[in-house]
């Protein structure tokens, strides 16, 4: 991911000016970074490192979510499906 992308992905789900901790905003990196990760792993079936950097990263996703659904299910709702994540 190029800064670029990155810069406007935080000011698309940033809460306030500054914001990049919030669980919006770093859920919504993971998953840009979750999918290109998904490409690679499509072209490069054996590459194991990857792969387990891959799923630390879905499984600090899904905590993330879960923290938010328990703390605010409404922003949980809009923007699992603003980012097309599956939810329970």
């Amino acid at each position: 991911m190029d800064k670029a992308t990155k810069t406007a992905i935080i000011a698309k789900y940033a809460r306030k000016e500054g914001d990049v901790g919030s669980p919006e905003v770093q859920i919504a990196l993971l998953t840009t970074k979750i999918k290109e990760l998904t490409e690679h792993m499509r072209a490069n079936k054996k590459d194991v490192h990857s792969r387990k950097g891959l799923l630390a990263m879905v499984n600090r996703r899904r905590k993330l979510i879960a923290y938010l659904n328990k703390k605010d299910h409404a922003r949980y709702i809009s923007l699992t499906t603003e980012l097309e994540i599956r939810r329970k």
